[in-house]
């Protein structure tokens, strides 16, 4: 007897109680003595999920990777980690890639600021194609090699990309991406700016001129002083002195 997890129904767990043959080997040289039935579309050999939940549990980890995969499928009513969510996804066949034509290349950091590798797009589907290790000029110009069929290659203008594209695909057309080209204007702005930033203030109207009525009223004493004289702290007569310095 056999009893694979099924996929639930109604927010319940489903087990399928599931009857199976075993069959004996009479070669005495045979590694395996015995073996199981399996059942097309249903079971495989050491599973304990039927092909109906794995295929589900593993669109979710594609959607959602591990921890979230995990969190979503215990809300659907499947107890399972976020690390067999992952085992699912590995378990996948890679899907046949049609030779790309358009060819996006770009790095990615593992680590930022240590370890940086390539990363491959078809620009036409917008889909990856492969994950290079590093972003050496070799690496890259022996994908391309590979890959006769590459009409356009769309980079950044980093060194060793500017190196490998032409050495591994001559025939392809060298194509800077939308992006880079206004990253790489927004940062050379930048610097002009800072270099002619005494420059700007000649650009700065300069500020108008007081009246001369608002000036007398800006610069009026705040204590009165003796008439005619101006001096805040002379007092005037029959006044007493002041106390304010």
């Amino acid at each position: 007897m056999r009893f694979p997890a099924d996929v639930p129904s109604g927010g319940r767990s489903v087990v399928v109680q599931l009857r199976v043959r075993r069959f004996i080997c009479r070669d005495s040289d045979c590694v395996r003595r015995t073996f199981v039935e399996q059942i097309p579309g249903l079971t495989r050999r050491h599973g304990q999920r039927t092909e109906r939940l794995r295929s589900t549990l593993a669109a979710v980890g594609l959607a959602l990777a591990g921890r979230a995969g995990a969190r979503i499928a215990r809300v659907l009513g499947v107890s399972v980690s976020g690390s067999t969510v992952l085992r699912l996804v590995d378990a996948l066949h890679e899907p046949e890639v049609a030779a790309p034509r358009v060819v996006g290349v770009d790095e990615y950091a593992t680590r930022k600021g240590r370890h940086y590798g390539t990363v491959l797009v078809d620009i036409e589907t917008r889909r990856p194609i492969d994950m290079l290790p590093d972003r050496e000029a070799s690496s890259l110009a022996a994908w391309l090699a590979e890959r006769p069929g590459v009409e356009v290659v769309c980079r950044d203008r980093a060194p060793f990309f500017a190196e490998g594209a032409p050495a591994g695909a001559p025939q392809a057309v060298q194509v800077a991406d939308r992006w880079h080209l206004w990253h790489n204007l927004s940062e050379a702005t930048e610097r002009a700016v800072a270099q002619h930033r005494r420059c700007l203030s000649t650009l700065v109207p300069a500020a108008p001129e007081p009246e001369p009525g608002q000036a007398r009223k800006k610069n009026r004493p705040v204590h009165p002083g003796r008439p005619g004289t101006g001096s805040p702290t002379a007092p005037g007569p029959g006044m007493p002195p002041s106390t304010h310095c």
